[in-house]
């Protein structure tokens, strides 16, 4: 593999869908479609967790000024049942509501009702009356509860796993036996889910807001039983998905049977509170950990055992022990994933895969287990990094785990604290993120027309990560020209089927495809120019496509590819594909390691953020703006996730005490002080031909286990609930 010649790719290019989105001209979702003046479809949704309806009144809203419809399991059309077929995946099974009269879990949509208005609509809703007959919610409420072997955890890891052998008691000097619980949480994107659908002579176009187009299209074709070729499915511009957007949820169906119903264009935007219940959350987890460490400070024992609610009828599990099986070698490693059943909203992806809740349990026991042994936790970590993966003995194609703790201490200044005031400590903490680099199959197509302007077309997505703009600088680099010269089309199911977005998989994947593209078009060009110049470099400079003739004497006297090619053979396009052959075999992970400074108040238990501070390893940087960007964003999360967040459930109804930002606490500006990263760039080709992989889950993963760390290098208080509120202090 070899290493691209790169002038653009890396460098801090502005967004160049920036100026559209700050004037209003980028369209979302629930913007599309204004010419047709959607009618507005708005849930009435259960205020029972299960059971079944067993009346249902909705003459008066029918009868209401503006309504046109009240769509309900009664007239809402023929649809495959809900998950169904099972040998589908998740995100490609049926999305079927409305379909029967038994509910799922609260706040589930009883009835759709369409109006000119939404103010019509929501008014309307409140006429429809119904009963259920309620059944008593499954829930998880113990460890012991789980019982349950998933088929397979997210990301594609088996449930369970071991290596290794048992050490006997004398090789045990340390040990910690610690159980840690995370609460649920929810993805809060800016954006609400919003789908806005049409059905025209049999045909369906459907804008919604969703990370991956191609199984988009396939979960429609499934749910309401059409050929997937007359289905479009348009998502341009995603105001933020974190998970909560790589499938279609009930927005999506519900524009969609709506507008089959009236016939007429039909728009559903779900409110912040719709959102908590109808799209997916995180579920709580207890996770159990064993560490032990001989007289060395090496260690000898992980044990890292996990329990989590599973939704009903829908397949998705967590891989919380993926980070215990990775980051540190180990005599012996065991890791064990258990879910139950449970009448809850579906579960699925949340921001970070399940390294982020797995690494606030882990990297805080790894931390227990330092000071139990008497070692700086930074030293304890350099002295059990893996060499190979710790359970598979395989090979890292690039790992810089150690340096990354290293150079990040010695940025961070790691235990040089300012001296505290009066009533207030001051502590540091650290934790490592290992997180895997998935590749995917993709597909692009690049177009350049006889001026030289160049257009790249894929169905991959934006979810405000800047997918426009490093693809733009692939392009531009491999074609030797401006970023400006080159416009990106994304988000519609007509272009070629990428990966999408989530995961961090997006743009190594793409970009790679994109690239790909790039070298088959000028494969192609070359091909059509006289053998004597067909190894000329292209490139375009003033609205011209040029090339440098490749014999050393002339490599100075460019010519025109058009004085070669007729401008009539002109747009030249050519499509890229990349899959996981493209990639190493070997293990391929991106690691970081995170650094937090906090003050804590003695008297009340407040925690305040003093410094956040991370060092990355993720291959080739695409674009250091938007990558420190997407970074910075998942520390402000992983504070969040430590010190705020957390969804409180009634446990006699199955509902949410808090489904709100009134209630439920994300991470604002008062509560982040000064964030600062560094990326040790080191391009892996045998990860992808980009060099490129994955970022995403970087920023998130280790940085609130870094901040509870802190807290207990301040307070010698080791909070294992989280998040780690004042009276959790005090108390301890």
């Amino acid at each position: 593999m070899t290493t691209p010649n790169s002038k653009i790719v890396g460098s801090a290019v502005n967004r160049i869908d920036g100026v559209q989105k700050v004037t209003g001209q980028a369209r979302y979702a629930a913007e599309q479609m204004s010419e047709h003046k959607p009618l507005v479809g708005w849930i009435v949704a259960s205020d029972t967790a299960v059971g079944k309806i067993i009346s249902l009144e909705t003459g008066l809203a029918e009868q209401s000024e503006g309504v046109h419809a009240v769509v309900t399991y009664k007239n809402a059309g023929p649809m495959k049942p809900f998950s169904n077929p099972e040998d589908e995946g998740r995100f490609t099974q049926s999305r079927a509501v409305l379909n029967e009269p038994y509910i799922r879990h609260f706040g589930a949509p009883v009835a759709l009702v369409i109006a000119d208005t939404l103010e019509q609509a929501r008014y309307a809703a409140s006429l429809v009356d119904y009963t259920i007959e309620g059944q008593t919610p499954e829930l998880l409420t113990h460890f012991e509860g789980a019982t349950e072997v998933p088929d397979s955890l997210d990301g594609g890891f088996e449930p369970d796993a071991n290596s290794g052998n048992k050490p006997d008691n004398n090789d045990v000097k340390t040990s910690v036996n610690s159980t840690y619980t995370t609460p649920s949480q929810i993805s809060a994107a800016m954006e609400p889910h919003a789908t806005v659908a049409e059905f025209k002579n049999g045909k369906l176009e459907v804008f919604t807001s969703v990370q991956i187009i191609a199984p988009a299209v396939q979960a429609l074709a499934v749910t309401l039983e059409m050929d997937p070729k007359d289905i479009v499915v348009q998502s341009p511009f995603i105001g933020g998905g974190f998970g909560s957007k790589l499938g279609l949820h009930y927005d999506a169906t519900l524009a969609c049977i709506g507008a089959r119903y009236v016939e007429r264009a039909v728009k559903v935007v779900l409110s912040r509170r719709q959102v908590f219940y109808n799209t997916p959350h995180r579920g709580h987890s207890t996770q159990q950990m064993t560490l032990s460490a001989n007289s060395d400070g090496a260690l000898v024992s992980i044990v890292h055992r996990s329990a989590m609610p599973k939704a009903k009828g829908y397949e998705f599990a967590e891989a919380t022990g993926a980070g215990a099986r990775v980051t540190y070698q180990s005599q012996y490693i065991e890791s064990t994933h258990r879910v139950k059943d449970v009448d809850l909203p579906l579960i699925d992806s949340t921001r970070s895969p399940g390294d982020a809740i797995g690494s606030l349990a882990f990297e805080s026991a790894i931390d227990e287990l330092a000071h139990e042994a008497g070692v700086d936790p930074l030293t304890f970590r350099l002295n059990n990094l893996p060499v190979v993966h710790p359970m598979k003995g395989t090979p890292f194609t690039s790992h810089n785990l150690g340096e990354c703790l290293r150079q990040g201490a010695q940025q961070f200044k790691w235990q040089h604290k300012p001296q505290p005031s009066n009533g207030k400590v001051i502590g540091h903490g650290v934790a490592s993120a290992m997180r895997m680099n998935i590749f995917v199959e993709s597909s692009a197509q690049v177009e350049i027309d006889e001026q030289g302007k160049v257009t790249v077309c894929t169905d991959m997505t934006d979810i405000g990560t800047g997918t426009y703009t490093i693809l733009a600088q692939i392009a531009a680099d491999a074609l030797q020209t401006s970023v400006n010269n080159v416009t990106v089309q994304l988000g519609d199911s007509r272009y070629p089927a990428s990966c999408g977005s989530g995961g961090s998989f997006g743009a190594a994947s793409t970009g790679s495809a994109v690239k790909r593209a790039c070298e088959a078009l000028i494969d192609s060009i070359q091909s059509q120019l006289p053998a004597e110049l067909s190894n000329a470099k292209l490139y375009v400079e003033e609205g011209k496509i040029k090339a440098a003739k490749p014999n050393a004497e002339d490599s100075a006297t460019p010519f025109l590819i058009t004085d070669y090619i007729p401008t009539n053979t002109f747009p030249i396009s050519a499509i890229g594909k990349v899959s996981e052959d493209d990639t190493s075999d070997d293990e391929q992970y991106s690691c970081g390691a995170h650094f937090a400074e906090v003050e804590v108040d003695t008297y009340t238990g407040e925690v305040r953020l003093l410094r956040q501070y991370g060092m990355f390893s993720a291959g080739q940087i695409l674009n250091i703006k938007t990558a420190s960007s997407q970074i910075k964003g998942g520390m402000v999360w992983g504070a969040g996730y430590a010190l705020t967040e957390g969804i409180h459930h009634h446990e006699d109804s199955a509902s949410f005490v808090n489904p709100d930002f009134g209630e439920y606490h994300i991470a604002v500006n008062r509560d982040i002080a000064e964030m600062s990263l560094d990326f040790l760039e080191e391009p892996d080709y045998a990860a992808s031909p980009v060099g490129a992989k994955g970022i995403g889950e970087l920023g998130i993963t280790g940085a609130g286990a870094a901040i509870a760390n802190a807290i207990f290098d301040a307070t010698k208080v080791r909070v294992r609930d989280f998040p780690i509120t004042m009276d959790k202090i005090i108390s301890g």
